[in-house]
């Protein structure tokens, strides 16, 4: 039986589509060829690329308004790049709030002046920052929509009159946003997508093409939307797999419907958080709680040991919570099943009831 994956990432996918892709690797589209022996160029791959891209502007509601979708390589991390590189031509502004938006700083002032805006640093990114200006006279604003490590979720976005770039690399597809807010978009597949090895990139080409230095072609967004994400060989069966998450998330009603079962599984997991004297959660705020990515810790380490055996027992995988914070961390992404998070609130439960 499979294990109950609170994994942070790579993440947890829907059985079907570990079947289609478990399908594909030994004989892809009927060609008696494995997926991961088939060339990009071919016409089965190239179909695979134009569902995935289609899919995720259709699923964004993105179609048809001047945005492009991009599947490339070097996970988010090279986006932290990548986004200076097209983009800052003198001074943006970065909201910082938690390890992988100070990361995109430390990139950003490679390339010219930031602006922090606000930051929860101090506090160990316990909180989302709110009472925060956007200046005018940047060339961008960047943040992070939800910080996997601390458990936080912008639940909003502000109001700015230069282009909006966020990393939505761990709640992508998981709740519905006016995603036409937002000039660029980047996220790592394996967060709610599919397995590590490419990465989304959404971008309105209009913002493109005003910076003055010369991007090397490999960073360029222009060059990978002419070559329709293959300018170089692109991760065919990372693509693949997001495609196939994507396909199963249209047909279980889109981002609306998931967003409804993931609440229903983020009030649970902090209902019992709450309720259970046994626990606390990390997160300062609660409006600042994360939907996807629920972190808490025990009140009394002397309950740590007889938790642990009641978790493992359970069948449960991936609660340990990232050593920087410490505790538990309990990772719901789309695939994960309301059944894991019940299993979960029972093992709090019995040790509550043990103690």
């Amino acid at each position: 039986m499979k294990k109950h994956n609170f994994s942070a990432g790579p993440c947890i996918l829907a059985p079907t589509v570990l079947e289609k892709a478990a399908a594909a690797v030994k004989n892809f589209d009927n060609l008696d060829l494995s997926l991961l022996e088939i060339s990009h160029r071919s016409k089965s791959f190239v179909a695979v690329m134009d569902r995935a891209t289609d899919l995720a502007l259709e699923l964004l509601g993105l179609q048809d308004k001047g945005y492009k979708a991009l599947f490339l390589q070097g996970g988010a991390s090279l986006e932290f790049l990548m986004v200076a590189y097209n983009l800052l031509e003198k001074k943006a502004a970065y909201l910082n709030t938690g390890t992988w938006s100070d990361k995109a700083i430390k990139e950003a002032k490679l390339f010219g002046e930031v602006v922090e805006v606000g930051s929860s640093k101090a506090a160990n990114f316990n909180y989302i920052p709110k009472d925060y200006t956007v200046p005018d006279d940047v060339d961008y604003f960047h943040c992070t929509s939800n910080n996997t490590i601390f458990g936080t979720q912008m639940k909003s976005f502000p109001e700015v009159s230069v282009p909006l770039i966020c990393d939505m690399s761990s709640d992508i597809f998981s709740r519905v946003l006016d995603f036409s807010k937002f000039d660029l978009i980047y996220a790592g597949a394996q967060k709610n997508m599919g397995p590590a090895g490419t990465t989304l990139v959404v971008v309105k080409e209009a913002i493109l093409g005003k910076v003055s230095r010369q991007i090397p072609s490999m960073l360029d967004y222009r060059i990978h939307i002419s070559k329709e994400s293959m300018f170089n060989t692109p991760a065919v069966f990372p693509v693949y797999v997001s495609m196939l998450t994507l396909e199963w998330l249209k047909e279980h009603g889109g981002v609306a419907a998931i967003e409804k079962l993931n609440t229903e599984k983020a009030q649970l997991i902090y209902n019992e958080i709450d309720r259970n004297a046994l626990f606390t959660g990390f997160v300062a705020n609660k409006e600042d709680r994360s939907a996807m990515n629920a972190t808490f810790n025990l009140v009394d380490d002397a309950h740590k040991e007889n938790f642990d055996v009641l978790w493992n027992k359970a069948g449960i995988s991936g609660l340990n919570g990232h050593r920087s914070v410490g505790g538990y961390r309990a990772s719901m992404y789309n695939a994960l099943p309301l059944e894991s998070v019940q299993v979960l609130v029972k093992a709090m439960q019995e040790l509550e009831k043990n103690a």
